[in-house]
């Protein structure tokens, strides 16, 4: 444990951001399998759309880097297509 009053706080800071961006990627994860786990096609692009904003989001916050987002999303595109 730190004994630097700045060290105590950053520690308490990343905790913070720790949990929220666990959280954020489990959402993430969530929406991906769900858009996998879809019964129809139309299903699978309703539920594409919502994991692609879940993706936006967690990439403008840095969560996930911007060039593992696109892959993501180009990978849900091409699961939806070749969905029956």
């Amino acid at each position: 444990m730190p004994n630097i009053k700045s060290a105590q706080k950053r520690m308490k800071l990343g905790r913070a951001a720790r949990s929220r961006n666990r959280e954020a990627r489990s959402r993430i994860r969530t929406a991906i399998r769900r858009v996998r786990d879809a019964g129809s096609r139309e299903e699978a692009d309703r539920q594409r759309r919502v994991a692609v904003a879940l993706i936006d989001r967690a990439a403008g916050r840095r969560v996930l880097h911007p060039n593992k987002a696109r892959r993501i999303k180009s990978q849900l595109d091409r699961l939806v297509r070749a969905h029956q």
